[in-house]
């Protein structure tokens, strides 16, 4: 599974509605005019208390526009005079609505609120700083984004800090301290929780995960129970053990749960990627071995022997042609095939580049393989496109070619050796360009199909290519 950049804007949207959720909440609730007062008290009193909810609110929906509907469609549509427009309405419905409050709660004689403004400025900073941040990962090229994350993660934290310290006239300070406490401590005992327990789980060390399990809550129980008798307070060991004992028996096992969740998602997501990337490079195969340039070779070739001599050679070939067809289009799309099919396969091909070369007295080619059967079963199309690649690029009807073949098959393993000429194809051949896509190809398929089970070597000069392969049929021949 590979690291991916976090959903930012849904991350953003979702820390700013819990957090003027929460604040709107106790505002409404309490937290800064109490109730009991508010029945009792005159018009002054009650617009204070509605500022204390509207005004937050008003904050928020400004956010809301400007972040998660008009960026966003700029970003689509590119319209910046469209941007402009609705950025100035929603700038200004917004200051009419805070300054409305503002002024009705005898906050302040106009509205020109600082705490408004300064809000606008920080956040066209943040936006700003996530503009630098983003062309530095691109400009350095950077591949990690773990660091992006952490930085952006950070820089977001900063950001909502100083707007809660900007606005903390309009909301109880707890939140703040919630916030400013709270989290990073969150924070700190999920990294804990991960790297020193969870991940030593998986890695099958039982004994340290327990350990590390243990060794938080202690420490913390001890710590608060020296703060306690330095102070003579009861009440801290009584906090210290409650802490202690949440982290232990709530925090801990909540995390885990979390964790393991988490770990058996990317496990599906991991099989589910394998197997689309199998599925995609098996269906490009197959695309890549229907060849219509040595199809056409061969039924040329075959043209050519019906008519020098009689039918006899040439159905003998338009046999082993049509061998090959069935065999691409029934066998090939299976997970599996019996080796020695492949191997008949390999036998036709090379026995019609016979046929084509017959006569050629500059072309050497020789196929060397096991007389008894192959056993055991093979991802079909797995050996060919080696060999095919030696004939397209090892046979010249020019120059001194050769095409050496040895297949061996035994103890549940297949063995391929090529050795063949080189002659560089030119500029104008119709097979230059897609002359690696099946080596590129069967490459891919063998990294997913037979993981630490084959060996592939290739070594070239200006005069020779050399191939070997191996391949382990089973598992527990690896």
């Amino acid at each position: 599974m590979k690291e991916k950049i976090l959903p930012f804007r849904q991350v953003e949207w979702w820390l700013m509605t819990i957090l003027i959720f929460l604040i709107i909440l106790t505002n409404t609730l309490g937290a800064k005019i109490n109730l009991d007062r508010l029945a009792n008290a005159g018009s002054d009193l009650t617009a204070q208390y509605f500022a204390y909810i509207f005004i937050p609110f008003s904050l928020y929906g400004a956010f809301y526009f400007l972040h998660m509907k008009i960026l966003p469609a700029y970003r689509r549509d590119g319209q910046k005079a469209k941007m402009i427009l609705y950025s100035l309405l929603t700038f200004l419905t917004s200051w009419f609505i805070v300054g409305m409050f503002y002024v009705n709660a005898d906050f302040g004689d106009v509205p020109f609120m600082p705490f408004f403004f300064i809000s606008i400025v920080l956040y066209f900073g943040y936006l700003l700083a996530v503009h630098i941040l983003d062309r530095l990962f691109v400009l350095t090229k950077s591949t990690s984004s773990v660091a992006y994350n952490v930085i952006r993660c950070i820089l977001l934290y900063n950001f909502v800090m100083i707007f809660l310290t900007i606005i903390n006239r309009y909301y109880h300070e707890a939140i703040l301290i919630v916030y400013t406490v709270a989290i990073p401590l969150i924070v700190l005992l999920l990294l804990y929780n991960y790297f020193l327990i969870f991940r030593m789980k998986v890695k099958g060390n039982a004994k340290a995960a327990k350990a590390y399990q243990l060794f938080l809550p202690i420490t913390v129980f001890i710590l608060f129970t020296v703060a306690s008798l330095a102070n003579g307070n009861e009440e801290i060991f009584i906090v210290g053990a409650v802490v202690a004992l949440f982290i232990l028996a709530v925090f801990n096992p909540v995390a885990q749960s979390l964790f393991y969740k988490y770990h058996k998602v990317l496990g599906r997501i991991g099989s589910l990627t394998n197997q689309l990337d199998q599925k995609s490079a098996d269906l490009q195969f197959l695309r890549s071995q229907i060849n219509p340039h040595f199809l056409f070779n061969a039924l040329n070739s075959l043209y050519g022997t019906a008519l020098q001599e009689n039918s006899e050679k040439t159905a003998e070939g338009i046999q082993k042609l049509g061998d090959m067809m069935r065999f691409m289009l029934h066998e090939n799309n299976k997970d599996s095939i019996a080796v020695e099919r492949e191997k008949e396969y390999l036998i036709n091909y090379v026995d019609l580049q016979l046929l084509r070369t017959s006569g050629q007295e500059n072309i050497e080619i020789i196929f060397n393989r096991t007389t008894d059967n192959c056993t055991g079963e093979i991802a079909p199309m797995m050996l060919i496109p080696f060999v095919e690649n030696a004939f397209k690029h090892g046979i010249s009807l020019q120059k001194r070619s050769w095409v050496k073949i040895s297949l061996r098959c035994m103890e549940g393993a297949v063995h391929m050796d090529i050795n063949n000429s080189i002659h560089r194809a030119s500029g104008e051949d119709p097979e230059r360009q897609a002359s690696g896509i099946g080596l590129t190809n069967v490459k891919q398929r063998l990294n997913l199909l037979y993981p630490n089970r084959h060996e592939l070597v290739i070594r070239e000069n200006e005069l020779e290519y050399f191939v070997h392969l191996s391949i382990q049929l089973k598992e527990g021949n690896a």
